[in-house]
C-alpha cells in the first residue's frame, strides 16, 4: 500500500477564512460557517483598487455573455466603485 503524503499549504490566515462564491444559498452556508464572502464582483473592484487596468464594464459584459447573472443594482455599484459611470 502506498504511504500517505501530507501536503502542507502556506497561506494567510485572512486567505484561509475567505471564500469566493457568488451563489445566495452558499454564501449563506459560508457566513454560517464563519467565513468571509466576496463576489466575482467584489474581486474585479479589489484587482482595480490595487491597480490593474481593465474596463470593468468589459469585464461585467464577459460575464454575462457567459451566463452569469448580475443584478442591475450590483453593475451599478460596481461602475460606480471602479470610475466608469458617465
Amino acid at each position: 500500500m502506498p504511504e500517505a503524503q501530507e501536503i502542507v499549504i502556506n497561506t494567510s490566515p485572512i486567505i484561509a477564512l475567505t471564500v469566493v462564491i457568488d451563489e445566495a444559498a452558499g454564501r449563506r452556508v459560508a457566513r454560517l460557517n464563519g467565513l468571509s464572502v466576496t463576489g466575482s464582483i467584489g474581486i474585479l473592484l479589489r484587482a482595480k483598487n490595487e491597480g490593474y487596468q481593465f474596463s470593468m464594464q468589459e469585464a461585467i459584459d464577459r460575464m454575462k455573455a457567459r451566463g452569469i447573472w448580475l443584478s442591475d443594482r450590483v453593475i451599478k455599484f460596481a461602475l460606480v466603485q471602479a470610475g466608469e459611470t458617465h
